[in-house]
């Protein structure tokens, strides 16, 4: 999930941005890993030692400064997390651009006027605003991934908990107890994560319900400060900023 969030956030950007070839480099990354069935990517992944024995740096068509084994650098290991990270950049890079669209363009105008750099007006304005619309979506990226690592047998990844089970299963002659202690963990382990998710959602949701606002008659939300409460009781925004209000 790190490598993916980091590719989509990237990709993203890329997509947005004005520069022909990095928005087409972005498209066919999406275009090609959201194309392909994820099994067929772990697949190759786990064949690619014997595609490419070996792996080597140096000059095209010239001289070769370092040699190694490519079963030495991508192990299955290794090939799990390219997999499955670049598999799942590409789904997440569109949560993000619809996260990030989400922000009102007044918001880049405005960032603009007052001098601020693009990478700046990304990182501590829309970013920050985008998030309460990323990171629903993303939580459920993040449940369905820990469940999708089922899939690693492929390359063959000896290590993972419902190969690991089956194969302890098949052995005793147990396999259905065996697949219940592995529904066990998952479930365990997505809790955690729909517990984690819950607490993001509150985070970044905070200044937008309407119902927590000093002006709707509850308690302002935690962590807010006083300056907030204020800009909130005084009825000069919205709790959707993305709904346009006629007069």
């Amino acid at each position: 999930m790190a490598l993916g969030i980091t590719l989509a956030v990237t990709t993203a950007i890329m997509r947005m941005g004005t520069n022909p070839i990095l928005r087409g480099v972005a498209w066919a990354y999406i275009w090609f890993f959201r194309g392909t069935p994820v099994y067929t990517q772990l697949v190759f992944w786990g064949l690619l030692p014997v595609l490419y024995p070996r792996l080597s740096l140096g000059i095209p068509f010239g001289p070769e400064w370092l040699e190694f084994s490519t079963q030495d650098v991508i192990n299955a290991g290794v090939a799990a997390v390219l997999g499955l990270g670049l598999n799942e950049g590409a789904y997440l890079s569109e949560i993000v651009r619809s996260g990030l669209n989400s922000v009102d363009k007044g918001q880049w105008e405005a960032a603009t006027a007052l001098g601020m750099r693009r990478g700046t007006t990304l990182r501590r304005i829309v970013i920050p605003q985008a998030m309460r619309v990323i990171v629903p979506p993303t939580g459920n990226e993040t449940i369905s991934m820990l469940k999708t690592t089922s899939l690693v047998l492929a390359v063959p990844f000896s290590l993972e908990l419902t190969f690991v089970t089956n194969a302890i299963g098949n052995k005793n002659f147990l396999p259905v107890p065996l697949l219940i202690v592995a529904a066990i963990y998952y479930l365990v382990v997505t809790s955690i994560l729909m517990v984690g998710q819950h607490h993001l959602e509150a985070y970044y949701g905070r200044g937008f319900d309407t119902d927590q606002t000093t002006g709707g008659g509850g308690r302002p939300p935690k962590g807010m400060s006083k300056r907030q409460q204020a800009i909130l009781a005084a009825g000069t925004v919205h709790a959707d900023p993305n709904l346009e209000v006629t007069p």
